[in-house]
């Protein structure tokens, strides 16, 4: 039997025109990271206080539960 697999295209970002293209943008990454540092550094804190709600929503898994209010034991 011939189990020979027909011939699959080569990705894009193996070829030379995708690794050209992975080279300006992680050149393009660099100048802007270093260039605008201050300006993400400075929104950090605000970034992290924007994460509070959403940390707490989904750490609790939302507030549904089971039904169950958080004092209530098993009292069968």
């Amino acid at each position: 039997m011939n189990h020979e697999h027909p011939h699959r295209p080569e990705p894009f970002w193996r070829s030379r025109t995708g690794l050209a293209l992975l080279g300006f943008l992680a050149i393009a990454a660099f100048f802007l990271l270093s260039e605008h540092r201050a300006h993400l550094l400075g929104a950090l804190p605000f970034l992290l206080l924007a994460l509070c709600p959403l940390l707490h929503f989904f750490g609790h898994g939302g507030h549904g539960g089971d039904g169950r209010a958080a004092g209530d034991g098993d009292k069968s």
